[in-house]
């Protein structure tokens, strides 16, 4: 039985994988949503089968997990193993009972999910600049040469160009704000913009510049998250702009190709192709998919070059949210790509 609720210490908070890849911001946001909650010896926190879709922490005292097939498991709090959710598997794939008073606390996977895409996804938040572009190329035709157009039917890129809306804009106007709901894509017809985006302390930090033919806010729409940066007009100019749904069946929905399990390793098997864990490190180390390599989400455009332009790649996370971003950068990089349906719980 699950007693009274109190104050989970920050110091363990912030111990816990992957909450400890969280920015300060993002932190704090899982620390005013948690509570440290007690439960009695024989008390059980979950059962095999289960689906609560909460990442369950042990903070105190000892756990007995027992399996279908008499694969039982004890956790102690205070140890590497700890730091881990319980038997993160969902639907659940054991029963986990108090072998002695335990402290625990509980956090819902997709609020913990969506803040560590939006923290990891600002890696590379916008695309890299190429100095010898040349400033007056027809906007279009530098969104044409994008390698997400080679791969999507011609008769979507027509109507790309058909649904996209023109915006009248001034220096200084801000397009889209840190914090807010992803509604639309955008693309530069004329002017510069800045990429900005608040530190911790709430200070402005710019993170790069946009120029004409440059698209922008497909994160945001991708991993349902919200705005991870504010862009701002540097110059009166002209933007083009995309719906969410537009987006989703004209542009993303012919790059996401989904696979479950077994597909999976049916590529892996016949067409060389090759698991991609893009959670933390930490996350990867604790349980990942056989045979897989990691590169975290966040350093993906800065490793594009270890990756193998020959062989396809099966993206995978915890739920698809971040996959789902990795998968559109690596198919924007000319990469054939695959994601686990639903992601790797």
């Amino acid at each position: 039985m699950v007693d009274e609720k109190e104050t989970v210490d920050r110091r363990v908070l912030a111990s816990l994988v992957p909450i400890d890849g969280l920015s300060s911001e993002n932190f704090e946001e899982v620390y005013k949503k948690t509570a440290l909650e007690s439960a009695a010896s024989g008390s059980v926190l979950f059962k095999k089968g289960g689906q609560d879709n909460q990442a369950v922490y042990l903070i105190k005292g000892t756990l007995d997990l027992h399996g279908e097939h008499g694969d039982n498991t004890v956790i102690r709090a205070d140890t590497p193993e700890a730091r881990h959710p319980v038997a993160h598997h969902q639907p659940r794939n054991m029963t986990a009972t108090a072998r002695s008073d335990i402290q625990f606390i509980r956090i819902d996977n997709d609020l913990l999910d969506i803040l560590l895409t939006w923290d990891q996804s600002a890696g590379y938040v916008v695309s890299e600049l190429d100095e010898d572009d040349d400033a007056n190329t027809d906007w279009m035709t530098r969104m044409l040469q994008s390698n997400i157009f080679y791969q999507i039917p011609p008769a979507n890129i027509q109507e790309v160009f058909k649904r996209m809306e023109e915006m009248p804009m001034k220096a200084g106007e801000a397009v889209i704000c840190q914090g807010d709901v992803g509604d639309y894509y955008y693309i530069i017809s004329q002017g510069r913009a800045e990429v900005t985006r608040k530190s911790p302390t709430g200070t402005d930090v710019r993170l790069a510049e946009l120029q004409q033919g440059d698209g922008f806010g497909e994160e945001a729409l991708i991993t349902e998250c919200e705005r991870n940066a504010t862009i701002t007009m540097l110059t009166n100019g002209t933007l083009m702009r995309m719906s969410k749904a537009d987006f989703d069946n004209l542009l993303k929905a012919p790059v996401m190709h989904e696979v479950d399990l077994e597909d999976g390793q049916e590529l892996v098997r016949d067409d060389g192709a090759v698991w991609l864990d893009v959670r933390l490190e930490s996350e990867f180390n604790n349980s990942t998919i056989e045979g897989s390599i990691n590169i975290p989400l966040y350093l993906l455009r800065l490793r594009l070059h270890e990756l193998d332009e020959e062989k396809p790649y099966i993206v995978f996370c915890d739920t698809g949210r971040r996959s789902s971003a990795a998968a559109y950068l690596l198919s924007e990089a000319g990469y054939d790509i695959y994601v686990l349906g639903g992601g790797y719980r």
